[in-house]
């Protein structure tokens, strides 16, 4: 029988048939942090290609989050926009072990009183980390639930004492061409740049995400440290960070310089405002047939909407 797919369906809102071809029962989150102790002292790099990683504990249970239904572990390593290992959702897990993790140290500097340089290590002893069951809204008009693992960004911010003047936080991430394929092409300018304005960084929904599933992050999902905020879209997201400036001016970011009439700075889910190709109104949870209903800032408006009063959020998209 042929089956017809409907115009209105876009190729980047198809979950690929590999995931539903190795798609396993539901993991449970059973476990997650119930004292689980760090296995070989620091924790290691989880392999891109399907091993899973080290256990990261303990850690405390969030009051942000949801209690949606998680996607699997599969599913969230699987089907990933990681563009410097390629621009296919399955290009980040099958390229990403060539990535290197350890050592890794990200810069903190611009308008602060205190620039650092801290190792991961020294990043993972700032503060408890937490489990935050997070909605991750992409552009492309898909989402998923994760349960990550992290730390409030502004507890790593606070390290460096920002001034008065600083408005602004733009994160840089890795470009190694040497075990990035991506990097190589001209798809976008790198390396890849993001930035938050300070009181959104500073926001406790804010995550700086260093494990996912109770387990060190993997290379296709970010390893070892990436942004998670919840109320963007997901390519808001920097992966791999290995730089933090604080700034009195709106950084450019990688999108917004390709294509700015698509992918505004501000970023906020509102499906009210259309992508120029295609509508933001409704979106496919990976793993779902059925498209739902995209809800204003990612259903994180009751925390989030205060920081935008006054805005006009169809112009500051």
């Amino acid at each position: 029988m042929l089956i017809k797919r409907p115009a209105d369906i876009v190729p980047s809102d198809i979950t690929p048939r590999a995931l539903f071809d190795t798609r396993r029962d539901f993991i449970r989150a059973a476990g997650l942090g119930a004292g689980a102790a760090l296995l070989g002292g620091l924790p290691g790099v989880a392999d891109a290609q399907g091993k899973r990683g080290d256990k990261l504990g303990p850690l405390v249970k969030s009051p942000f989050s949801t209690d949606e239904k998680l996607n699997d572990y599969e599913d969230i390593t699987s089907y990933c926009n990681f563009y410097e290992f390629g621009t296919d959702k399955s290009d980040p897990s099958k390229n990403a072990h060539r990535m290197s993790t350890r050592p890794w140290t990200v810069s903190i500097e611009g308008l602060v009183q205190k620039p650092r340089t801290l190792g991961i290590e020294e990043v993972l002893k700032l503060a408890p980390l937490e489990e935050r069951i997070y909605r991750l809204r992409c552009v492309e008009a898909w989402s998923m639930v994760v349960p990550w693992v992290g730390l409030p960004l502004s507890v790593l911010l606070r390290q460096v004492e920002p001034l008065g003047s600083a408005k602004y936080v733009e994160f840089t991430t890795l470009a190694d061409p040497k075990t990035m394929p991506g990097v190589r092409s001209a798809v976008l300018e790198w390396p890849y740049v993001e930035g938050l304005r300070l009181d959104e960084a500073m926001h406790p929904l804010t995550l700086m995400a260093v494990g996912l599933y109770g387990e060190v992050l993997p290379n296709q999902n970010g390893a070892p440290m990436r942004l998670v905020v919840p109320w963007k879209y997901g390519f808001k997201s920097a992966k791999s960070i290995v730089k933090i400036r604080f700034t009195d001016k709106e950084p450019l970011s990688a999108w917004s310089r390709a294509a700015g009439r698509e992918y505004g700075f501000y970023s906020n889910v509102n499906p009210d405002v259309d992508h120029p190709r295609w509508s933001q109104g409704r979106e496919r949870r990976i793993g779902e047939f059925s498209k739902r209903k995209t809800l204003m800032f990612n259903g994180y408006g009751d925390q989030v909407a205060s920081l935008y009063t006054g805005m006009d959020l169809r112009k500051y998209y």
